[in-house]
């Protein structure tokens, strides 16, 4: 294999299994807008008026359309995904209690914290959580496999 080629790919590479510890964290925070919301519910179809309409919205307890949850819940993939482990990792389990609702113009931060390590299966259980401020609106844990770099 050409060394250029392995070089690029190593950069692509997040973290690997032995070089994960439990504590470790990372996070990832965006503010929603009205635009994330509408298209989230364009791609996954989920059209429910207490997202989109506000007159409709309004007659709920949020008093106000909010964002879909698993909008919420994907930015726990992205700091999995794309920071801690990162580029190689392979989701095998989430779970999600939803805690309280988020609007646009809130700024969510995804926080990823490693909990445990199972180094027969190269798994890492992890707590996931999404915070608005200093209030807990998403928890939860996932399960995700590491790459190793003993093959």
């Amino acid at each position: 294999m050409d060394t250029h080629t392995v070089s690029t790919l190593d950069k692509l590479h997040g973290f690997y299994f032995e070089d994960l510890e439990v504590g470790q964290s990372d996070e990832y925070s965006r503010t929603i807008s009205e635009s994330d919301i509408l298209v989230f519910a364009g791609v996954s179809g989920d059209t429910n008026p207490v997202h989109l309409n506000h007159e409709f919205a309004s007659e709920t307890m949020f008093e106000g359309c909010i964002a879909h949850g698993l909008l919420t819940a994907s930015y726990i993939s992205t700091v999995i995904g794309t920071k801690m482990p990162g580029p190689g990792c392979i989701y095998v389990g989430q779970t999600l209690k939803f805690k309280g609702p988020v609007k646009a113009g809130d700024t969510v931060i995804a926080r990823a914290t490693i909990m445990e390590k199972i180094d027969a299966k190269k798994f890492v259980k992890i707590q996931t959580q999404c915070l608005v401020g200093d209030k807990v609106v998403l928890d939860g844990e996932a399960t995700i496999m590491v790459p190793s770099r003993s093959k």
